[in-house]
């Protein structure tokens, strides 16, 4: 059975990439997409996604921040942050202390996302 992927990211363009990648894996099914961390935080407890895979900078509440949260309601829970803000080794090494299991960069390439939810 694929693994359940919630995609949270503002740019519309990005989300259906990712929403495309993760869906024509065969191994991941996108079970939702939102545009912030505050639906990111109330679609994990609605929808229980295997994985989420979340943008680090959006409007109004960002991912680090939502990441915080998610973490705190369910410490189990696997999350792919995913950047594209220069200063990445900032936010990498403050993802990683926050929860997340990985950082990948954009501009990315499917296999990058791919590789990354694999290794969850």
């Amino acid at each position: 059975m694929p693994k359940k992927v919630l995609v949270v990211d503002d740019s519309l363009v990005v989300a259906r990439q990712l929403e495309q990648i993760i869906g024509g894996s065969g191994d991941f099914c996108c079970i939702g997409s939102v545009r912030n961390g505050a639906e990111a935080i109330k679609a994990n407890m609605q929808d229980n996604p295997d994985i989420i895979c979340m943008d680090m900078n959006m409007p109004g509440m960002d991912g680090l921040t939502a990441l915080r949260s998610i973490v705190a309601l369910d410490k189990e829970v696997k999350v792919v942050m995913v950047t594209s803000l220069g200063g990445v080794s900032d936010n990498f090494n403050e993802a990683m202390k926050l929860g997340a299991r990985c950082v990948v960069s954009k501009p990315f390439v499917a296999e990058d996302i791919l590789r990354a939810l694999r290794a969850l």
